[in-house]
């Protein structure tokens, strides 16, 4: 197929009608309302059922009612909207459901703005509502990514009775590339075997999240945790760019791993042996790579549009072995690539340290730097 261009929010739509989106519930928010908006068109052209709720509390329990059918549902939404979904998507995990969420995140806390950010990743990445769960979480880089990723949640997220969340920032979502969109894909027409389809000729089948047996509720979150440990050992995924002999390395998601990878570029210009570890899956979180290069490496410099979330993650598995250093943009702001460059190249300067958390020597600098 032809490549054409396409804005970030309506490609995810798109790749996801055509991996056999079967029903869609949501509500508007910036900056993901395009996603919605073109649903909003697209379903009814296909005799697939599309709701705008009255709330984002809506939604997600139209998606929690539709999943148990055993179709193909999703919804969308952003940073503030997703925080009111938690507690339905504790509800969809704790009731062993496979659906997809796309999250365009925003700048916050709070209303905050509409600019992009990556302030979710401890809301999406660590749980979110209350329980033993995980998300499998994919953060894209690009239009294609995110087409990409949206057609394997859908399978990922049967394949084991899953919550995938696509995490994206605004930037993605705003943004216009050529992209190449898949073929449609004709809808299913098996039943899953534990899905609720009436009751003729078969014993009923209850779906519920709630376990009044503690014991019994125990054996349920035993289950998830066995079968996150199958996601753990088979769907880690990550993009790395000059690491072949990098004595430095970067690592960052979505729209400031993009940004973080012309930065490595100009510094690789300048001679400093630095690449990029970007992660795609951010929960499975890619640890094994990173343990792989603390043992090469002589530090690592974490890049976010936030206060330093996954930097917390990077730091546990690193242990302490090799200094580690964070540089972010916070409210919405986007980090430039002459920024991530002059971290770079402190950080080939040195003096390198394991004292400290990387985070106050991080807002030191930005205080002094914005006031």
């Amino acid at each position: 197929m032809t490549r054409e261009l396409i804005k970030g929010n309506t490609a995810v739509a798109e790749a996801a009608l055509r991996a056999g989106l079967e029903a869609y519930f949501g509500y508007p928010i910036t900056p993901q309302t395009e996603l919605l908006e073109h649903l909003a068109a697209r379903m009814p052209e296909l005799g697939r059922p599309f709701v705008q709720a009255e709330s984002e509390l809506g939604a997600v329990n139209m998606v929690y009612g539709a999943a148990c059918t055993g179709k193909r549902v999703m919804s969308s939404s952003s940073s503030p909207g997703v925080s009111l979904m938690l507690e339905g998507i504790s509800y969809i995990a704790g009731t062993e459901l496979p659906a997809v969420l796309v999250d365009v995140m925003r700048g916050g806390p709070g209303l905050g703005n509409i600019a992009p950010a990556q302030g979710d990743y401890n809301q999406i990445v660590h749980g979110g509502g209350h329980g033993d769960y995980h998300l499998l979480v994919l953060a894209p880089a690009s239009v294609q990514e995110a087409i990409d990723l949206t057609v394997l949640a859908f399978d990922l997220a049967e394949k084991y009775r899953i919550i995938v969340t696509i995490l994206l920032d605004g930037s993605i979502g705003q943004m216009m590339e050529p992209a190449e969109l898949p073929p449609m894909q004709p809808l299913r027409k098996e039943v899953p075997d534990w899905a609720v389809s009436g009751t003729k000729g078969r014993e009923r089948r209850v779906l519920t999240s709630i376990n009044l047996d503690p014991p019994a509720q125990e054996v349920m979150n035993l289950r998830l945790m066995t079968r996150w440990q199958e996601v753990e050992k088979n769907e880690v995924r990550y993009k790395e760019y000059f690491l072949d002999d990098a004595e430095y390395v970067v690592v960052g998601f979505g729209t400031a791993g993009r940004v973080a990878l012309s930065a490595v570029r100009a510094a690789r210009e300048k001679g400093i042996k630095v690449g990029l570890l970007r992660p795609i899956s951010l929960a499975p979180f890619p640890q094994k790579i990173l343990e792989d290069l603390t043992k090469s490496v002589k530090a690592f410099l974490v890049v976010e549009m936030n206060s330093g979330q996954m930097l917390e993650d990077v730091r546990l598995v690193v242990k302490g072995h090799k200094p580690v250093e964070f540089f972010g943009r916070m409210g919405g702001v986007v980090p430039f690539p002459d920024e991530v460059l002059t971290e770079i190249e402190r950080l080939a300067k040195g003096p390198l340290t394991l004292e400290g958390h990387p985070r106050d020597r991080w807002l030191a600098r930005l205080r002094e730097e914005i006031g």
